[in-house]
């Protein structure tokens, strides 16, 4: 006798997919998608999303350069990329010693996955940047499309420093699209307003392409009712903005950068995981019908 499509056989369906991504391909974006990831709350799940809606991307067939813009380097040991000090990074890339390719590392999580990591250097970078000749644009200026052509890559993902300083404004004007992490908490939406001011400030004054495209939901723990209020109330307010997929507060997530991997490396069964594929889904499916999206607006 047969039960059906069950939730257990739907997560089964979903974990076998995961296991065999070759199979399971992702659609190309309609053209290359620069996207920063960008909340200057901490603990959001800022650095967490950028490494494994990357390396998701990557295990399903597309190229993706992931920018390490966090001193931290969190982004840079998730991705298994060596981020000592000496090592060419997203530093010198910066202040125009190296170009973006020389600095570019394949991640360990896929062949199809490069990161310019951060060194501690980069700590000291905003002081250095103030004096610098258009000082915003220096990523833009270095994620320039030449470089991306020999990279061949089809999406960049910028993961931010946890503040609006001069690294965040370099990472929104080198950017198309913002992705915004919100945590399913109490004062999730606390501090959005600044951000979302700065966004547009840059649109206004240096990067009219800029948008925010996409909002995921991160840390959500279906045993409470404050998360499923958070969830309605940023559906609302964001409508089509924020993906149905929503990230589950998990274990194995936090555990998995202790390891220097992603979730999706460290346990892919897991339904953390298996979100992040859903999610990265979802991203490149709106990718691949961008042109479509913009001529019917």
């Amino acid at each position: 006798m047969s039960l059906g499509w069950t939730p257990i056989a739907e997560e089964a369906e979903r974990a076998a997919r995961l296991r065999h991504p070759d199979r399971h391909g992702m659609p190309k974006p309609a053209h290359r998608r620069i996207l920063t990831i960008a909340n200057q709350k901490g603990g959001v799940g800022k650095t967490t999303s950028t490494v494994n809606v990357a390396a998701a991307l990557a295990l399903h067939g597309l190229r993706v350069l992931v920018i390490d813009l966090d001193p931290q380097g969190n982004a840079s040991t998730a991705l298994g990329v060596e981020h000592r000090t000496g090592t060419p990074s997203v530093y010198e890339a910066l202040i125009g010693e190296i170009g973006l390719v020389e600095a570019a590392a394949v991640s360990t999580a896929s062949d199809n996955l490069l990161c310019v990591p951060a060194t501690i250097d980069l700590a000291g970078a905003e002081i250095e940047l103030v004096s610098m000749v258009a000082r915003e644009s220096r990523l833009r200026q270095a994620l320039n499309d030449d470089a991306l052509d020999e990279l061949n890559v089809d999406y960049v993902l910028i993961d931010c420093p946890p503040s609006l300083g001069l690294l965040t404004v370099n990472a929104l004007v080198a950017a198309q699209e913002v992705l915004i992490p919100i945590q399913c908490e109490y004062y999730a939406l606390e501090g959005l307003g600044q951000l979302l001011s700065n966004i547009d400030l840059v649109r206004s004054h240096l990067n009219t392409a800029l948008h925010v495209s996409t909002i995921l939901l991160t840390m959500y723990d279906g045993r409470t009712k404050l998360a499923d209020q958070v969830t309605s109330e940023v559906r609302q307010h964001f409508g089509n903005t924020v993906l149905r997929t929503v990230i589950p507060r998990s274990v194995k997530v936090s555990e998995a950068p202790g390891y220097s991997q992603t979730v999706l490396a460290y346990d892919p069964g897991s339904r953390g995981a298996m979100s992040y594929v859903d999610a990265a889904r979802e991203i490149a499916e709106y990718g691949s019908h961008m042109d479509e999206q913009t001529d019917g607006a």
